[in-house]
């Protein structure tokens, strides 16, 4: 049921409390109330995913749910509830028009005034799925099949036009002041910058090349697009690869998905030998579909400029685990390294 009006859990203990989970659940009970709720995973990243079991009164085997939102958290990161809420605009207003393999919308809840959400999902690990790991190396043949999931995403952009809440959140990133210059350099002074050129870890150039690449991307064909394309965000079934986690969903260049995903995915000798030639199967896909997409060498030029986006992206993270920044920002501070992004993009 999207968009419920009862309240927001702020706890672990709130969300999985049977009262809450039989008012947002009614529908799935067919009027029955909860017997039990089992918990059977809890991933905690800077959002919590609770996977878990439902029993219904009246009998009948259990029924497995998993909920995402913003649960037990610093009021610094409750702050970033809007994000949460986005996710489950997505579900509500945007997953019907797209044809992409994502998982199943049960119920969101939504407090637009102190801007926090939560969206519960059939569960998709119980149904059989599997979810990549953020340090997980995709080949060349799996990297094609989870681009052509953001192809059909980006193929949905008709969208954007009746969707003036979808933001450029390239754009508003490349000049947040979220974190300050020297925040900045002291990040990609520490391990994760550590296989890079000074040039490509110096905080100044990477602010002034990413306010650069957003001030381009504005200019172009705004798509559809996922936002954060990394390993961690694509699931796996027998019917093929699907994406998760909508809370980064913006308007952009299709670009900044295409080069930020090839470039964390694939081993730095694999993007390598193979980036170019799925780059043309992407571009080939959206052409086939009426696409006025760029020619070849104009589409290459873009995307050599684009990888900064995920190098950005990753280098101001730091509420995940250390060796996924580490190696997101290693991949994509490579990439921008061998594509000479800053050079394409006019900085010195």
């Amino acid at each position: 049921m999207p968009g419920q009006s009862v309240y927001v859990p702020k706890t672990l203990d709130e969300a999985l409390d049977a009262r809450w989970l039989g008012e947002v659940l009614a529908q799935e009970g067919g009027g029955a109330g909860i017997a039990s709720v089992e918990t059977v995973e809890v991933i905690r990243t800077v959002a919590t995913k609770v996977r878990f079991e439902i029993t219904f009164e009246g009998g009948g085997a259990p029924r497995a749910y998993c909920l995402k939102g913003l649960l037990d958290v610093d009021e610094m990161t409750a702050r970033g509830g809007s994000t949460c809420v986005l996710e489950a605009d997505f579900y509500d207003k945007v997953a019907s028009t797209v044809n992409v393999r994502i998982p199943e919308r049960v119920a969101t809840v939504v407090d637009r005034a102190n801007q926090q959400g939560v969206v519960i999902m059939r569960d998709l690990i119980a149904a059989g799925a599997c979810f990549c790991t953020a340090l997980e190396a995709f080949t060349a043949d799996q990297a094609a099949e989870s681009l052509a999931q953001i192809a059909r995403l980006h193929m949905g952009s008709a969208f954007l036009d009746t969707a003036p809440w979808i933001k450029p959140r390239a754009a508003e990133l490349a000049r947040t002041n979220y974190f300050t210059p020297a925040l900045l350099q002291e990040l990609l002074d520490g391990p994760r910058g550590d296989n890079l050129t000074p040039q490509v870890r110096d905080a100044s150039r990477l602010i002034a090349g990413m306010r650069a690449l957003a001030d381009r991307d504005q200019q172009r064909p705004q798509f559809l697009i996922h936002g954060d394309s990394h390993a961690g965000n694509i699931f796996r079934t027998a019917e093929g690869a699907g994406l998760i986690d909508w809370q980064l969903l913006q308007r952009g260049g299709w670009a900044l998905d295409v080069a930020y995903h090839l470039c964390a995915v694939l081993p730095v000798e694999v993007a390598e030998q193979q980036e170019r030639r799925l780059l043309g199967e992407y571009l080939a896909l959206m052409k086939g579909e009426g696409f006025d997409m760029p020619d070849e060498a104009t589409a290459w030029d873009q995307y050599r400029e684009a990888v900064l986006y995920g190098f950005f992206l990753w280098s101001i993270t730091r509420r995940v685990e250390p060796p996924i920044i580490v190696q997101f920002t290693d991949r994509l501070g490579r990439a921008v390294m061998r594509h000479e992004s800053h050079a394409l993009l006019g900085i010195a």
